[in-house]
């Protein structure tokens, strides 16, 4: 299986008649609401029963962000970075970064306290270079954990859409306060129209762009209107926000899928 050369756009790919069919048949049975709110609630529950299921076996190392974030290799007036990642999973971003000694310190959480008891029984863990800590960004504020202002990186990487979008804008809000000036924030998430949106079916949708898998986890797939708007009312301003469009092929077993997937950088340029 292999990635054909990725595509950046300004608009969402063109379905098929039949993505269109399939995508209107998920509107005829939504999530109830009770029981949306519920899982909604229980995300801190979900994600960890998925952490001690998969542990660190799930995700592979994302060393793809080097080459996507050239931002990340620093240069002369972005020299000592310390990055804040939320959303951090089990280490697949962190620990490349680390391996190629280009972040001096980073401040990595996630919802999941097994996902961070993972990332500290790493034999690569350094408690000197790596401060790992369960937070819920939803719900509470950097700042109980982070002084505001101490990172120059920020990075959230398919972690927005496992959020509900109702607390979308509080989280980039969380983020913006926590960078310094002229702090920069990476992003890459679902798109609209990715092949993972069309294959939801019947009684997973909660409202537009919004389903809930069979793990009781969430996922949200992004437009750029929906995400710029939202980034700059909390003070960013976009450097950059595009689709990014993949074929994924499997010629043995016949199947190409069009992925679609959100990414953007947003700038931190005065305090809100």
């Amino acid at each position: 299986m292999g990635d054909l050369s990725d595509e950046y756009t300004r608009e969402p790919r063109t379905l098929t008649e039949d993505e269109e069919k399939l995508l209107a048949k998920q509107d005829e049975s939504l999530v109830g609401s009770f029981k949306a709110t519920k899982f909604v609630k229980e995300s801190k529950k979900h994600w960890d029963l998925f952490y001690k299921r998969n542990e660190e076996r799930f995700f592979r190392d994302r060393n793809w962000t080097l080459r996507e974030f050239y931002e990340l290799r620093g240069n002369s007036s972005s020299s000592n970075m310390v990055l804040l990642e939320v959303g951090c999973g089990v280490g697949n971003f962190i620990f490349p970064l680390m391996r190629e000694g280009l972040a001096d310190f980073i401040y990595a959480c996630d919802i999941s306290f097994k996902a961070i008891e993972l990332v500290k029984e790493n034999k690569e863990y350094n408690p000197g270079i790596i401060n790992a800590f369960q937070i819920d960004v939803s719900t509470t504020r950097l700042e109980t954990v982070i002084q505001p202002g101490q990172a120059n990186v920020a990075s959230v990487i398919f972690v927005l859409s496992a959020i509900d979008p109702s607390r979308h804008m509080f989280v980039l809000e969380n983020i913006f306060n926590q960078l310094a000036v002229n702090g920069l924030l990476l992003f890459r998430d679902y798109g609209i129209t990715d092949m993972a949106q069309i294959r939801f079916g019947r009684g997973t949708k909660i409202a537009d762009n919004h389903y809930l898998r069979h793990d009781g986890t969430q996922s949200y797939f992004f437009s750029i209107e929906y995400l710029t708007i939202m980034a700059e009312s909390v003070g960013f301003k976009t450097e950059s926000c595009v689709y990014v469009n993949r074929r994924t092929v499997n010629k043995k077993e016949e199947l190409d899928k069009p992925r679609v997937f959100l990414q953007a950088k947003f700038r931190k340029e005065s305090i809100s």
